[in-house]
């Protein structure tokens, strides 16, 4: 019993890692993670502002964040609001936290 338990956590986490990696690997989502990195919450139109995104592309990348656990959301009238899950894991926190370093360490160097 104790073995099926552990294999069904392990299939777990790893179903869970694949999710953000995937949530990772677009560069709008990357960017849009990088902006509600800070802890604020963050208007749909502002990000599609920011990021230069139509208003149905944001919503299906913020879709994959929110499907990931990565960001929360939260109806303001016509409007939705993002902000970055409170309640992601130290390690998750990390492995985002270095992607978004690296994306901006190898952006300057290209500049």
């Amino acid at each position: 019993m104790t073995w099926i338990n552990a294999h069904m956590r392990q299939c777990a986490y790893s179903t869970l890692m694949q999710d953000i990696l995937n949530a990772l690997c677009d560069s709008t989502r990357r960017a849009a993670l990088a902006i509600l990195w800070d802890g604020g919450e963050h208007c749909v139109c502002e990000l599609m502002e920011r990021l230069d995104v139509s208003q149905s592309r944001m919503s299906r990348h913020m879709k994959v964040l929110r499907e990931a656990g990565l960001v929360l959301d939260r109806r303001d009238a016509q409007w939705v609001r993002y902000r970055r899950n409170p309640d992601l894991s130290p390690e998750i926190i990390d492995v985002i936290s270095a992607v978004l370093t690296a994306e901006t360490s190898l952006e300057q160097e290209m500049a």
